[in-house]
């Protein structure tokens, strides 16, 4: 944890350099995808064995699925549903419907159309999250995306967390693959003999999971985005809680060791008295030694002279989560142009958005906030334009066709419209 007095530094003189993709996967993962197009279910059973010691079936039945659920207190599930009912009420504002234009005899518009499958990947690993569930699937199910195909990594025994295939069951998941890593990527992007082809993949995942996602959005499919590390950005005033602000930190911190926590505070007294809670409360998670490395390595605390220049540095570094702990942090969201969402106030932590307010977590990493967006509707959903000309609007814009045409060289493309002119 490093504290630093800002004097006019650039992002990356405070920050450091992001993380950079690694190349170091990429020749596994071209192999891994190769195998699952040349051999399909049978390449998908050896990565499940050799990676997760699993043998089962690929798919989760309906008998799991009904487990799951009956296994969870009622109290869990009305949760579940809480969040569902927020999340699907930000999201259907997010729903765009076509338009139409008509003008002296001609007709143009754009239809919305959902994707016909979608894929999302849920990782396993150190944790599982059905909250990625509900910001993935939830999204494409308003969109009217008719399949939802999930694959998510398991272990030996086979079992997939019950919350997370509760939510899957809750929110419009219509099957889940015991797949994990770039294998499970390649069969939703290529397809098996059990695996159909899906037109998009969301989700986040592991650096195997990232490269293979990155790959196959240059051949066959759509992405969402290719997802680095989480971060946490806080801007703070000398009215905020140092408790809390470390609290905030800390929750991001705990994500992964890769994981970024940063605060820039107008207060030198307040940056001392989060670093000091920080290590108080350091010893108290669960996932210390996690937190502890992210803290330790990717963790800064920046002083600046007021909230204007505070906000001016985040712009610069452009974070995937933004709170912005200050008096009339409303009136300040104007000021804001880069950040994957934020979060105003005192009393709205970013674990808020995580999973419970209903605006999406999936988010743009890496300084990619500046010129990308949260996940949505419209990452499941593709235009089509389409345009009617009557011969009377063909003959009257005949001339200015014909004329850019030439300008261009192309004259067969004039003549494709002085052929139909009345004779």
């Amino acid at each position: 944890m490093k504290k630093i007095i800002y004097a006019g530094q650039s992002a990356e003189e405070l920050f450091g350099a992001r993380e950079e993709m690694s190349m170091a996967a990429e020749q596994t993962v071209r192999e891994i995808i190769q195998n699952v197009r040349a051999n399909g279910d049978k390449a998908l059973k050896e990565y499940a064995a050799k990676f997760d010691g699993y043998t089962g079936d690929l798919y989760v039945t309906e008998r799991e699925i009904a487990e799951a659920k009956a296994s969870l207190d009622a109290e869990y599930i009305q949760t579940l549903q809480d969040c569902i009912d927020n999340i699907r009420e930000f999201h259907s504002a997010q729903k765009r419907s076509g338009f139409e234009i008509k003008r002296n005899g001609a007709v143009l518009g754009e239809r919305i159309i959902p994707v016909r499958r979608a894929g999302i990947y849920i990782p396993g690993g150190t944790a599982a999250y059905p909250s990625t569930v509900l910001m993935n699937a939830i999204p494409a199910s308003i969109a009217g995306v008719p399949e939802i195909i999930m694959a998510t990594p398991v272990k030996a025994d086979g079992k997939v967390k019950p919350e997370v295939l509760t939510a899957a069951s809750m929110c419009g998941v219509t099957s889940i693959l015991k797949i994990g890593g770039a294998q499970a990527i390649a069969a939703l992007a290529y397809g098996t003999e059990s695996v159909p082809r899906v037109d998009k993949i969301t989700g986040p995942g592991n650096i195997f999971v990232a490269t293979a996602k990155r790959l196959v959005a240059s051949e066959v499919c759509g992405i969402d985005m290719v997802a680095g590390p989480s971060e946490i950005l806080v801007v703070a005033d000398e009215y905020a809680n140092p408790v809390n602000v470390a609290a905030d930190l800390l929750s991001q911190a705990e994500h992964d060791k890769l994981a970024s926590a940063l605060l820039i505070c107008t207060s030198e007294s307040l940056a001392d008295a989060v670093m000091e809670q920080i290590e108080i409360q350091l010893k108290k998670l669960p996932r210390e030694e996690i937190a502890r490395a992210s803290i330790d390595n990717n963790c800064k605390v920046i002083v600046c002279p007021d909230t204007d220049t505070a906000i001016e540095v985040a712009n610069e570094y452009a974070p995937e989560h933004l709170e912005l702990c200050i008096q009339n942090a409303k009136e300040n969201l104007s000021k804001v142009r880069n950040a994957g969402s934020v979060f105003l106030g005192y009393n709205t932590p970013e674990a808020v958005g995580d999973y419970y307010a209903g605006a999406n977590h999936t988010l743009p990493t890496s300084g990619t906030a500046r010129f990308a967006s949260p996940l949505g509707v419209d990452d499941f959903v593709k235009t089509t334009q389409y345009m009617e000309y009557t011969q009377e609007a063909l003959e009257k814009a005949c001339p200015d066709i014909v004329r850019f045409a030439q300008s261009e060289g192309l004259t067969a493309h004039g003549e494709s419209v002085k052929v139909r002119m009345k004779k």
